[in-house]
């Protein structure tokens, strides 16, 4: 093991030294002599959240799998720690070798969500890696990110060397050829940087030059060097079976937010809500082999000691083969009394059996998502529930023991209404109801408990929902009163506990979230004032951020609350994430119709996803050749 780059009084101060001495199960360490290429992956918050993230995990061992490349792991530092780093001038370090990742060739950062934009300047503050791309060195790391905030990166794309748009397992190899090409031909930083503009899903923000008109949108958003493509294609995973994933995954000394085996089962979604953007970037969806997941499960629970296995999917409930899964984890597992998780199950979907099954003693809370409290809502988001679908489901957890139930719901979706808003409480109501008429009371072992979470709802690039306006805090504070006032005045309120996300956080998400190149500015300048680990609500400071926009006189309705037109240039519209703007427009249209569309099993809408030619686009050829499909596509599937 390496000599530690923190010495045993600093380790003694901070409050889980285990976050910073890396050496745990299955992490990896190679004699630096013999890699050509070094780097770090970088999750932007704490060691518990980052260790707990499937995609590092699978990055960090298919890196690792090459001869030629050594790939460690960096976090944040805690707030503790960080102090302490600044005061006795202790650079970042990688986990691994605990030496600086200054003098490393890459750091790649995976943005999975805006609120961790000031962790990364920390990143490269306490490294010693300037901010902004165009002042770095030869001496420097290439800095590349990736995930789903990539989508629209222009709020950070001043401090990044180039993005990586799209699933990440299929284009490295080919950068980092390039790379050591460049590097043996003597090739400056900038050449790298021209060189990898040919691969696809890579994009370089300083080769693209952006104007704005008189009334702040921008007018144009175009190369300034030719190798520099016009439109930047995500890369995607076409044969999910073939792609790498960690047999071995580092097992953490201390517990994480998802201390457990995950099995990515698919990848995907076919429901198509209209606010969800992890439901449009990872179009199509593709199923991994049941009989690949039954040898994963194994052998990962052998390398790593958990006691649990967690499925990992957008929807679980939709993977084909789930009932013939869970049947052979069950035996497989009940013999290691190993734990089954099942998250992401819809409630029209809901196997009481199955969950019976994997929860035969301990009945753990259940979670059910109608996102809208009206059925008129529901359509418009396109969740495909009825108040029908919802009770049966609560019916079924009832009566096979269950007597928790969690609901989350969102407030200010695009055309909600007081009738929608009234309609949370009168269905957690319903519910609560339905549990008293459904258990004999002699079977009430426990009394009913129903919480109900709502969030803000902040549009998101990609989505039909792009172009909506998003509420001031003020509005959702309202908005959050008024739902709180609905439950109150219920029958069963005393059973009903109501929880509801901080509004100026969520306000600072929506900026972020479709932001342009002038927001960057506001996030340097948070992060002077000292603003860091904003996702932790004990850590954010609003009144530090209202000063950095004020001071930077940048308009924070300009990017929430104003009505986008649908020929406006928007700040992400140089990448192209599968889906086509046209079947977007479609989608914005049908939601202010109420128009509720087909998931993609049932029907193709047409969305452009079509073009990869895999996943549930090709498993039923015959949905997709009708004359409204080629119509929409302009394609026929052979």
């Amino acid at each position: 093991m390496s000599e530690l780059a923190l010495t045993d009084d600093i380790l003694m101060q901070v409050e889980k030294p285990a976050r910073y001495i890396g050496n745990e199960i299955n992490s990896v360490v190679k004699p630096s002599f013999t890699v050509d290429i070094r780097m770090a992956m970088c999750f932007p918050d704490v060691y518990e959240i980052g260790m707990s993230h499937l995609g590092i995990q699978i990055l960090y061992d298919m890196f690792n799998s090459w001869d030629d490349v050594w790939c460690e792991r960096v976090y944040s530092p805690w707030p503790d720690l960080d102090k302490i780093m600044r005061e006795r001038q202790i650079p970042l370090f990688g986990l691994e070798s605990q030496e600086p990742i200054k003098y490393l060739d890459f750091i790649g950062i995976t943005l999975q969500y805006e609120m961790c934009y000031t962790n990364i300047l920390q990143v490269l503050d306490l490294a010693g890696i300037p901010f902004y791309a165009k002042a770095r060195t030869e001496e420097d790391p290439i800095i590349m990110g990736g995930g789903p905030c990539a989508y629209n990166p222009e709020p950070i794309a001043d401090f990044f060397d180039f993005f990586y748009i799209g699933e990440g397992e299929t284009k490295y190899r080919e950068i980092f050829d390039l790379y050591k090409e460049n590097k043996e031909k003597g090739g400056t930083r900038i050449d790298f940087l021209k060189k990898i503009c040919s691969i696809q899903g890579v994009y370089v923000p300083q080769f693209y030059d952006v104007t704005y008109k008189e009334d702040g949108t921008i007018g144009s958003m175009l190369p300034n060097i030719p190798e520099a493509p016009v439109h930047v294609t995500k890369n995607m995973v076409e044969d999910f079976d073939r792609v790498s994933y960690p047999m071995k995954p580092v097992v953490p000394f201390i517990k994480c937010t998802q201390d457990r085996v995950v099995l990515e089962i698919q990848r995907g979604c076919i429901r198509g809500c209209r606010f969800c953007q992890a439901g449009q970037l990872y179009r199509p969806v593709r199923e991994k082999d049941v009989d690949t997941l039954k040898r994963y499960a194994v052998e990962m629970l052998k390398n790593t000691g958990h006691e649990e296995i967690s499925l990992s999917s957008l929807s679980s409930s939709d993977y084909s083969k789930l009932p013939e899964l869970i049947d052979f984890l069950i035996q497989s597992c009940g013999e290691k009394k190993v734990n089954i998780s099942l998250p992401s199950l819809r409630i029209d979907s809901f196997s009481l059996d199955v969950m019976n099954k994997v929860q035969d003693i301990k009945k753990s809370s259940l979670t059910f998502a109608p996102e809208a409290g009206s059925q008129r809502l529901r359509n418009v988001i396109n969740k495909g529930l009825t108040e029908e679908n919802i009770l049966h489901g609560a019916q079924m957890a009832f009566e096979g023991g269950w007597t928790r139930v969690k609901l989350y719901f969102m407030l200010g979706l695009p055309t909600e209404t007081s009738e929608d808003i009234a309609g949370i409480g009168d269905l957690a109501n319903k519910i609560a109801a339905t549990f008293f008429d459904v258990v004999p009371k002699e079977k009430r072992r426990e009394q009913i408990q129903i919480v109900v979470s709502t969030s803000f709802f902040i549009p998101k690039p990609f989505t039909p929902f792009q172009w909506a306006p998003m509420c001031s805090a003020e509005q959702f504070l309202d908005k959050a009163y008024e739902t709180r006032k609905g439950i109150t005045s219920q029958l069963n309120q005393k059973r009903i506990k109501y929880n509801w996300h901080e509004a100026d956080v969520s306000v600072l998400e929506g900026v972020f979230a479709r932001g342009d190149r002038r927001v960057a500015k506001v996030i340097l300048s948070a992060y002077q004032k000292g603003c860091i680990f904003d996702a932790w609500s004990e850590y954010y400071r609003n009144d530090l951020w209202m000063e950095a926009f004020e001071e930077n006189q940048v308009s924070i309705d300009f990017y929430n609350t104003r009505i986008r037109s649908l020929d406006e240039i928007l700040p992400w519209d140089i990448l192209d994430c599968g889906v086509s703007k046209e079947f977007l427009k479609r989608e914005w249209e049908n939601a202010l119709q109420e128009k509720v569309s087909p998931n993609c099993r049932d029907k193709c809408n047409g969305c452009g996803a079509m073009k990869y030619g895999c996943g549930v686009c090709v498993a039923d050829r015959s949905i997709y050749n009708d004359e409204e499909t080629i119509a929409k596509t302009g394609e026929v599937l052979a």
